[in-house]
């Protein structure tokens, strides 16, 4: 695979971010409301359990690092719900129902993922891709 070195880095990179960002929400479900100065969320648990989501993601990441020729649809599920996250939140945003501050967690979870994830999904598709022609 072209750029197979690359790839398991940023996917070891992704997989340790998301369970040390899973286990942070889980821990501390209402950090986000601090930090943008909203009221804390009468049901952290809701939090909580985004934080545990986050936090499997990452053991799917590690599995496209151990396996980069076979994480494509793994990857494919998981730049989806970085390019879905942003959209969700801009709405919020617009709305007025959550400050403009709450982009930082698109920053770190989503926006600096766009490339790396991009750029694996074009290098494995044509792995991918062969996983659908008659043996």
């Amino acid at each position: 695979m072209k750029r197979r070195a690359l790839h398991r880095a940023v996917f070891t990179l992704a997989a340790v971010y998301n369970l040390l960002w899973g286990l942070y929400a889980a821990v501390d479900p209402q950090w986000l409301f601090r930090f943008a100065g909203m009221p804390p969320m009468n049901q952290p648990a809701l939090f909580a359990c985004l934080g545990m989501v986050i936090g499997v993601y990452g053991l799917l990441y590690a599995e496209v690092a151990r396996r980069p020729e076979h994480g494509f649809a793994l990857a494919a599920v998981g730049l989806l719900g970085k390019v879905l996250g942003p959209i969700g939140l801009a709405l919020l945003i617009l709305r007025g129902e959550w400050p403009a501050a709450t982009l930082v967690l698109c920053l770190t979870n989503d926006f600096i993922w766009w490339v790396p994830f991009g750029l694996y999904l074009w290098d494995a598709w044509p792995h991918y891709r062969r996983t659908f022609s008659p043996a």
